[in-house]
C-alpha cells in the first residue's frame, strides 16, 4: 500500500499514517514496533517518557528496512527543559534508540509554568543545526504558545502533536496550526474508543463494511492530519492501516465533524505540569 507523505516546513516529508508507543510495556515494544513495520507502517511516534525508547530503536535498527525509510519521533520530558537538561535529555534519547539521527524530536508539554518552553526550543534549533535530529516539533502546544515560539525565535515547529478526535477534534487550534505552517498530528485519535458509537461513525461504518476505527481514522486523514493510533494486536495494527483505503465522501466528514462538543480526555495545557 502506498504510504500517504504530508510535508514539513522545514521541506521535508513524513509519512501520514504511524504507530504510537505510549502505554506500550517495554519489554513488548521492539516485537510490537517489529511487526508494524512488517505490515507497513514506517512512523513510529514514541516518547523519553513513555520509557521504552530502547525497544522502539532495536525494532528500527533490526528491521530490514533502510533506516531512511523509517521515520523516528521522540520527546522531551517536563523536567528536562531549559538549554543544557535538554541537550543533555536528547543524547540519553540516542542513547537508549541506539540510532544515528532522530527524525523528529518533539517538546512534549509547553509547561507555561516553567517558563522555559521559549529556551527549550532555541536548544531543539540548535540540535536540527548538527544534523542529529532532522525534523523539530512540540506536542500539546496552545496558540499562544506557538506564537511565541515564531515571534521569539522565527522558527514555527515543523509539527505539533496534540489531543484530537471527533469529539475533540480543534479546529481552531487546527486553523492556527495551518496558518503558522505547522503539520497537525492527533494523539488518543479514536477518542479512546468513546466516539465508536457515535450514530454517523456506525452508519458510515455499516455503508462501507468498515468497522468504526477504521472510519475514524479515515475522517483524520480526510483532514490531512498525521495520525498515530496506538495497538499492540497483530489484528488491530493491521486493521488500522487498512483504514488508508477508506475513502469518505464531503457528507461523512461533515457529519463527523459535527460530533465536536469540546471534550477534552487530557490535562490542560494550559496548566499541566507532569
Amino acid at each position: 500500500m502506498t504510504q500517504p507523505m504530508l510535508r514539513l516546513n522545514d521541506g521535508r516529508q513524513m509519512p501520514q499514517f504511524g504507530l504510537g508507543v505510549w502505554q506500550m510495556p517495554a519489554d513488548e515494544t521492539a516485537a510490537t514496533v517489529a511487526e508494524a513495520l512488517r505490515i507497513g507502517y514506517r512512523l513510529i511516534d514514541g516518547a523519553a517518557a513513555y520509557g521504552n525508547e530502547a525497544g522502539m530503536g532495536q525494532a528500527v535498527r533490526e528491521a530490514e528496512i533502510p533506516r531512511e525509510q523509517v521515520f523516528v519521533t521522540s520527546k522531551l520530558w517536563n523536567d528536562q527543559q531549559g538549554r543544557d537538561r535538554t541537550l543533555g535529555a536528547f543524547d540519553a534519547t540516542m542513547e537508549r534508540l541506539g540510532l544515528d539521527y532522530l527524525d523528529l524530536y518533539l517538546i512534549h508539554w509547553p509547561v507555561p509554568q516553567q517558563d522555559l518552553y521559549v529556551e527549550t526550543w532555541k536548544a531543539l534549533i540548535e540540535l536540527r543545526e548538527t544534523g542529529r535530529v532532522r525534523s523539530i516539533g512540540v506536542s500539546n502546544f496552545q496558540e499562544a504558545h506557538l506564537q511565541r515560539l515564531v515571534d521569539e525565535t522565527g522558527t514555527a515547529p515543523a509539527l505539533n502533536q496534540i489531543e484530537l478526535h471527533p469529539t475533540f477534534n480543534q479546529p481552531h487550534l487546527r486553523a492556527v496550526n495551518q496558518r503558522l505552517g505547522v503539520v497537525t498530528q492527533s494523539w488518543a485519535p479514536l477518542g479512546r474508543g468513546a466516539d465508536f458509537n457515535a450514530a454517523p461513525v456506525v452508519r458510515i461504518a455499516e455503508r462501507l463494511g468498515a468497522l468504526p476505527a477504521q472510519v475514524i481514522l479515515a475522517w483524520h486523514l480526510a483532514h490531512g492530519l498525521s495520525v498515530i493510533p496506538k495497538s499492540q494486536d497483530p489484528g488491530r495494527l493491521r486493521q488500522n492501516f487498512a483504514a488508508l483505503e477508506l475513502r469518505l465522501t464531503g457528507q461523512d466528514i461533515a457529519d463527523i465533524d459535527a460530533l465536536d462538543s469540546d471534550l477534552r480526555t487530557s490535562p490542560d495545557p494550559d496548566s499541566f505540569a507532569g
